[in-house]
């Protein structure tokens, strides 16, 4: 992080590296503790993707049909 905090050649890579170092208590413990929230995501990209699905077409009842059914 200290090279490519200090690179000039490269600003998108010295960006990236100041944001980690800002959130390296998070980084680090996303990559040493042995949970996550990997299913929680998985849910609620499903039902994202379901929202996408349904938009425009019928109201909130059937949308929560299809949620619960899926």
């Amino acid at each position: 992080m200290e090279a490519a905090s200090a690179t000039a050649e490269l600003p998108s890579l010295r960006h990236f590296a100041q944001h980690l170092r800002r959130d390296l208590d998070a980084v680090t413990a996303g990559l040493t503790l042995p949970w996550n929230s990997g299913v929680v995501e998985g849910h609620v990209n499903r039902i994202k993707m379901l929202k996408r699905q349904m938009f425009g077409r019928a109201g909130f009842e059937l949308l929560r049909k299809r949620v619960l059914l899926a």
